[in-house]
């Protein structure tokens, strides 16, 4: 049975015909209330089984073959990645930001909710990979951990196609001090990311950083998606529209990439 949902694609990984992707927000699925209602996150505190048949839905859409090959971490900020085999076994889900699989029919699936999610393939290789890369797993290297774990499943930075899904726009992060010395004690070059605000805030450009990012390390087929979470609420889930609105609690966009 085919499953259509609002999706949004990279035209980079479109362009390849082993692999399937999208970017999920939030329409197409059955949940409610807070979380209406393609909520793919089991760590939220919806009804879990409306989150089974949400992630059942996707898998379906990507062309998984169940639900249980739809791998998603439980996210912890890190720069710990993954070569993802099989399903999980047990209850927990391991703990990590990246996955990598060689393996046809393992949808690697990243969670979010403002932070960036990171695709990434080299279909020559038969290598996918994906990151979670809020601003703590970006400056703690997770996009580097991600490609050196594709390498070493024969992954080259010359024939990778990267792309970023919807997450903060550079309108919509604001940070403060606290958060832009760290990134500027590491990379002096990530200054250039950071835009003056009001009093001592700043714009970060975490698109910009990922990109360059990237290419540091030799990717130069790059692609972001440009849809920011914050501020289209009915298409994305948003962790700071969520504070800002005085909700209890959000549900979870899915960025998935699978060999087919």
């Amino acid at each position: 049975m085919t499953i259509e949902l609002p999706v949004t694609s990279a035209d980079n990984l479109s362009s390849l015909s082993s692999v399937s992707h999208g970017f999920y927000g939030r329409e197409g699925g059955v949940s409610e209330g807070l979380y209406s209602s393609l909520n793919a996150g089991p760590g939220s505190d919806d009804d879990p089984l409306r989150v089974a048949e949400n992630r059942s839905r996707i898998a379906k859409h990507i062309g998984a073959k169940d639900a249980d090959h739809l791998m998603s971490l439980y996210q912890i900020h890190s720069s710990t990645v993954y070569k993802v085999t099989g399903p999980f076994t047990g209850l927990k889900r391991p703990q990590g930001d990246g996955m990598v699989t060689n393996t046809p029919g393992i949808a690697l699936c990243i969670l979010t909710a403002d932070c960036t999610p990171v695709l990434f393939a080299d279909a020559d290789a038969g290598v996918v990979g994906a990151a979670h890369a809020g601003w703590k797993g970006a400056l703690a290297g997770i996009i580097d951990s991600t490609l050196s774990a594709m390498m070493r499943l024969g992954a080259k930075p010359e024939r990778i196609c990267a792309a970023l899904g919807p997450s903060l726009s550079p309108d919509s992060f604001e940070v403060g001090p606290d958060l832009k010395a760290p990134f500027i004690e590491k990379h002096p070059w990530s200054e250039a990311h950071f835009t003056p605000g009001a009093g001592d805030r700043s714009q970060f450009d975490i698109w910009g950083y990922c990109k360059q990012t990237l290419r540091h390390r030799g990717v130069e087929n790059i692609q972001c998606v440009e849809q920011d979470t914050l501020s289209q609420p009915n298409r994305y889930f948003s962790n700071r529209w969520r504070v800002n609105e005085n909700q209890s609690d959000y549900g979870r966009n899915a960025s998935v990439i699978m060999l087919r």
